[in-house]
């Protein structure tokens, strides 16, 4: 029973030496924090916006591959090698350029980042939402407003007098001397031929598709690019078919416009959904894969086939009697 005694305050010492072992940074507790260099900034300029995420040392922090911080844009990231705060906590940043269009109060929105430990377990931390003010770039009205100045007189003298009424009478008489050999010159010239008639509009754009496709843009790389002349093509191929200013509009403003000309849903269904990833590539930077790049531009084919005008019945020849058909 003794033994028994004196071996209890030792159990507890060792309970308690492995609770103090734990390191002060828990797994389970990291936290992100934002920090902006300016809560004010006119309409098209740049902010940073610094995310830091603390976690515990060796773990991994994931951020998201397409950002979306609408009304904000993200023009740039920048992350920074992980800093240690001791041996119980690290520190892992990045660096992101934003910009914005719209005027007002606005709100970074706030996103999730994954933090993976090195054991393989995972958390999700989030950002806070952060408001910075968007203000017009106006002119200083701080001055008083003054009067406008009345015109001043130019003085003319008998020589600029003179040029003013002799001036026009020489340059009308030069051309009138100039159109009548012009009209000379026409009469004796022989007509111009007829230049080649221009290409449906169809087969310039089946053309251009097949030119987008072996161009080797995806293979560079470069998905926006691809996406963004596969808008281009679409859209001048609906200015040239259906008469609509598809190159100066919005997705929705186009659409609408081929509603108003008659179009079939069935094209106009189709061709949102093709103008639609087009946009989500160009302004979300969202970057599909090979593949449904790929398959986008067979979407587009299909929408300029299906969409070509029928051709026009050919006239039915006159009925010949028996007397000419024997003749």
């Amino acid at each position: 029973m003794d033994t028994a005694r004196a071996r209890r305050p030792r159990s507890l010492a060792v309970l308690v030496v492995a609770a103090l072992a734990v390191p002060g940074h828990a797994w389970g507790q990291s936290t992100a924090s934002v920090q902006v260099d300016s809560t004010r900034m006119t309409v098209g300029d740049r902010i940073t916006m610094t995310v830091t995420v603390e976690h515990a040392p060796g773990a991994v922090v994931t951020w998201p591959d397409s950002l979306d911080l609408a009304p904000f844009e993200v023009l740039e990231a920048r992350t920074p090698a992980p800093t240690s705060e001791g041996v119980e906590t690290s520190r892992t940043s990045t660096a992101f350029t934003l910009t914005a269009f719209e005027l007002g109060m606005l709100e970074i929105p706030s996103f999730e980042i994954a933090v993976r430990a090195a054991d393989g377990g995972e958390e999700t931390v989030s950002t806070s939402p952060f408001a910075v003010e968007v203000v017009s770039v106006g002119m200083d009205e701080s001055g008083d407003i003054r009067d406008i100045r009345a015109p001043l007189g130019i003085p003319l003298s008998p020589f600029r007098l003179a040029l003013l009424v002799l001036l026009p009478l020489l340059l009308a008489a030069l051309l009138f001397v100039v159109a009548r050999r012009l009209r000379a010159r026409r009469d004796d010239s022989p007509r111009p031929a007829l230049g080649p008639l221009p290409r449906p509009p169809h087969e310039v754009a089946l053309e251009a598709l097949s030119a987008l496709a072996g161009s080797g843009l995806l293979e560079r790389g470069d998905v926006k690019g691809f996406h963004i002349e596969a808008s281009d093509i679409l859209r001048t191929y609906v200015e040239a078919r259906f008469r609509v200013d598809a190159l100066e509009m919005t997705t929705r403003e186009v659409i609408d416009g081929l509603a108003a000309v008659g179009a079939t849903p069935g094209f106009r269904d189709g061709l949102l959904a093709f103008l639609e990833q087009c946009d989500l590539v160009k302004f979300a930077k969202v970057r599909p894969g090979t593949d449904a790049s790929r398959q986008l531009l067979e979407l587009g084919r299909r929408l300029v086939l299906d969409s070509v005008p029928a051709p026009e019945p050919a006239a039915p020849e006159p009925a010949r009697s028996p007397q000419g058909a024997a003749a």
